[in-house]
């Protein structure tokens, strides 16, 4: 449970960190777009109010709050499942990978009232429309670890 606990507190306080750093002393806020190795990596700045790529963003406060209270709700779950279970070391910090990222996504939708993403990236001649933060990175990569790391093996096919 340590390292589910550990994983997410660091997680959490990157994401936030990142957040700071970029919206704030780099003023994306306001410029809007800063290139850093375009177009492999350009900070553009998008204020998610909805679900994953801004979906269901036209519903207001309410569902603000209703997306606060999931991510909480979830984590919550998250962490009870660690609990009772005995996961290997991987599926330990890939809980916390999710935690941390669906928990600093909530902070932000308390604090902005959307959730600010900034990593924008593009190759190969396809342009990517999109922005991301790094909570996103670890909702993704802990939920995907979540699926490979838990569970019962003698089940799996």
């Amino acid at each position: 449970m340590r390292a589910t606990i550990s994983t997410a507190l660091v997680t959490f306080v990157l994401d936030q960190l990142s957040k700071l750093v970029v919206v704030h002393l780099l003023n994306l806020k306001s410029v809007g777009v800063v290139e850093i190795l375009p177009p492999f990596l350009v900070f553009r700045m998008a204020w998610n109010r909805g679900a994953n790529f801004g979906l269901l963003s036209g519903h207001g406060d309410l569902l603000r709050w209703g997306w606060v209270v999931l991510a909480v709700a979830i984590s919550a779950w998250v962490l009870t499942w660690v609990k009772r279970e005995h996961f290997s070391r991987a599926g330990m910090i890939s809980a916390g990978l999710l935690v941390g990222g669906a928990l600093g996504n909530a902070l932000d939708r308390i604090v902005y009232g959307a959730v600010a993403d900034f990593l924008n990236m593009s190759c190969c001649g396809i342009a990517n429309p999109y922005s991301f933060n790094v909570a996103d990175i670890a909702i993704f990569g802990g939920a995907f670890g979540l699926i490979l790391f838990t569970g019962d093996r003698k089940n799996r096919a």
